[in-house]
């Protein structure tokens, strides 16, 4: 999606694009490439011819991809899309369709020994490498970089790497392990084995019409055959100073270096000649221009040879860029006067010093060689420690890659998780919401309620229920046997059992040892999956409901046992004109007179068997009134002109003055209050 349209951008229409997929097996990878690229060129709108050559070593394999049919489990691994469009279905097979095939060549090809296709826009070496040991990979780098074009893609597998080799190529796109051709080195001389010695008869009638000389050549082997004879001899080196060309006779210059072969132009070089040859590949590549030395003295077969000597810095052609070229120029053997063979006869004092300055010389120059040497034997120390860094390098290189593919799958992994937390973040705020609106509810019900577990412990419980049993936070996660009950009832913990194993609610009213009554629920705990875990219990505070119970017992009984009272006490109420009311202990209406019906416009059955701090809208709720009334019975005492006034229903305002006393029937077995009422609305 990337590379391809820009591989193609700039191609013109008759342009033919050229690809080699090296150990491509039985071919599904290079009809791949093939459906990648017809499908780039119809995006992109191109009409480029395309040559593919797919290569394996492997005869039979070559041989199957060239049928280009394959069995019908491909169905996993090509979409339905491209199932259509690039392949006919035939029986069991799927078969190439045949825009497709004209597009693909397949050869039988041995990658290390053969000669390689050339002029390549794309490479794809893809899980090759891999099986090949380093010295192959160092012959097969130069080797990519030879066959392909200026600015060709190299497509590499992604346990593959071109490392070690960045003088050759850069990397694109490290993921994909996509790398670009570099034009900054000259491309590497790529040796082939020769051909076989046997030739056929075609090959030798061939090699006999080659070696006919065309009229249109014959210029250019005159040229050729001056150069060999008449131009100087030179040499090719690369920044590193190895040798890449030779031209001419340079055994007079250079000559094998001592223990392991190497092609060091500096290691060759005949004695005389090593330090200025030196220096002056120094000068030329620091300063970029010639640098030349003139009669220098070279030491060859047994005698001594005068040549000058010029290293230039190459420019021109572009393949050449960044090598320089060494030029020796013969001048000849030295002359015997300049060798030192004819005597010069000096005073012995002088000859004595020169004797001491040659001997001195001879000193300085075996100091110089020996340091010379020191450095050379550090030189190839350090060369090999480098050789070792590079390979650790390498270690460290495909290590990091590995490293950064791990980084990318950690990046994806916590976007993921990123995600994940979100999604639980969101879900965490909605619990809270739930859990506060969960505890609201619950004490805003002002019911004691207990959460236990299947195993009976606590796992939640109301600030009301600190009333019934004694708990406190840290009781979360106890056992509801071990926590200290107000309650005078014993079984609880066998019930809440019962109703677990049952799945049958309980309820049972209990009594506290502060003499409270409670409805005590026991329900069984039910998830949303309807699973049981555990139970609820809730305690639900019915003192005032015993109290009303009781009451109206009393009520009840008091009636019955002094019905003749309230006879005589009703015959009088009627003859009063003030409104008069009858209370019970609990100050519960028993009676009212008809005045008080007419004063406060009510009826029998709004008023009798009410408390009288219910009446009137709660216009006797009074707490002084209520403390008066309660004590009358209990201290057998009374009260009069106690002040009320308030806005009664249909009255308006009224001030009314109230008096109280106790009634005794029967020598105290019935106790009632009687309360008269004045209404003195308007008096001074």
């Amino acid at each position: 999606r990337t590379w391809l349209p820009k591989l193609l951008g700039d191609k013109p229409k008759d342009y033919t694009v050229r690809i080699w997929i090296p150990g491509c097996s039985t071919g599904e990878e290079v009809y791949s490439v093939a459906m990648v690229l017809r499908e780039c060129l119809v995006q992109c709108r191109r009409d480029c011819q395309v040559q593919i050559f797919g290569t394996d070593i492997d005869e039979r394999a070559i041989e199957t991809a060239r049928t280009g049919a394959y069995p019908s489990n491909i169905v996993a691994d090509v979409s339905p899309q491209r199932l259509k469009r690039f392949f006919t279905k035939q029986g069991d097979v799927y078969r190439i369709r045949k825009d497709i095939r004209e597009m693909v060549i397949f050869a039988s090809q041995n990658l290390i020994k053969d000669p390689p296709f050339t002029k390549l826009d794309l490479l794809c070496c893809r899980n090759l490498l891999i099986y090949l040991d380093p010295e192959l990979q160092k012959k097969l780098f130069p080797l990519f970089h030879y066959t392909l074009k200026p600015g060709g893609l190299l497509f590499l597998g992604s346990s593959e790497s071109a490392g070690g080799f960045q003088d050759y190529f850069a990397v694109l796109d490290k993921k994909w392990k996509i790398c670009q051709r570099k034009e900054t080195v000259a491309t590497a001389v790529v040796d082939f084995p020769p051909p076989g010695l046997t030739r056929t008869s075609n090959e030798k009638e061939a090699a006999t019409e080659a070696r006919k000389v065309r009229p249109g050549v014959l210029p250019e082997l005159v040229t050729r055959l001056l150069l060999d004879e008449y131009s100087p001899a030179c040499v090719v080196i690369n920044e590193k100073a190895e040798i890449h060309y030779i031209h001419g006779r340079t055994g007079k210059y250079l000559e094998p270096a001592v223990g392991q072969a190497n092609l060091n132009i500096v290691d060759m070089a005949r004695e005389g000649l090593k330090f200025e040859l030196s220096a002056a590949i120094r000068k030329a590549r620091r300063q970029e221009k010639d640098v030349s030395y003139r009669d220098l003295q070279v030491r060859s077969n047994g005698g001594h040879q005068r040549v000058n000597l010029t290293v230039k810095p190459l420019r021109e052609p572009e393949n050449l860029r960044g090598m320089l070229l060494v030029v020796f120029e013969d001048m000849g053997p030295l002359r015997s006067a300049e060798t030192g063979k004819t005597p010069i006869r000096l005073p012995a004092l002088q000859r004595q010093r020169v004797n001491e300055l040659e001997q001195e010389l001879k000193y300085t120059r075996e100091h110089l060689q020996t340091t010379v040497e020191e450095l050379e034997t550090s030189n190839e120390e350090l060369k090999s420690t480098n050789e070792e860094l590079q390979s650790t390098n390498e270690e460290l290189q495909s290590t990091n890659e590995e490293l950064e593919t791990s980084k990318e799958e950690m990046h994806s992994l916590n976007e993921e998780l990123t995600t994940v937390n979100a999604e639980l973040q969101s879900k965490l705020e909605q619990l809270t919401h739930a859990r506060d609106d969960m505890k609201n509810l619950l004490d805003s019900t002002r019911i004691a309620t207990i959460f236990l577990d299947n195993n009976l412990c606590v796992k939640r419980f109301t600030s009301e229920a600190n009333r019934v049993i004694n708990l406190i936070p840290s009781d979360l996660g106890r056992p509801i046997s071990h926590i200290v009950s107000n309650l005078k009832h014993e079984a609880l913990v066998e019930e809440v059992e019962q109703v677990i194993n049952t799945l049958v609610p309980r309820e049972t009213k209990v009594q506290s040892k502060d003499e409270r009554w409670y409805l005590m629920r026991i329900m069984p705990y039910r998830t949303v999956e309807n699973v049981i875990e555990g139970a609820v219990i809730t305690f639900v505070d019915i003192q005032l409901l015993q109290e009303q119970i009781r009451s109206a017992e009393q009520f009840r009984k008091l009636s019955a046992a002094a019905a003749p009272l309230f006879q005589f006490i009703e015959g009088a109420m009627e003859t009063t004109r003030e409104p008069l009311l009858v209370l019970d202990a609990t100050l519960r209406v028993i009676m009212a007179s008809r005045r008080f019906y007419q004063t406060f416009q009510a009826d029998s059955a709004g008023i009798e068997g009410r408390f009288i701090y219910e009446l009137s809208a709660g216009a006797w709720n009074i707490p002084r009134l209520r403390e008066l009334l309660e004590e009358i019975i209990p201290r057998n005492s009374h009260f009069e002109d106690f002040e009320l006034e308030h806005d009664f229903p249909g009255m308006g305002r009224k001030r009314m003055l109230l008096n109280a006393r106790r009634i005794v029937y029967e020598k105290d077995a019935v106790s009632m209050v009687l309360l008269a009422i004045e209404d003195v609305t308007g008096s001074a």
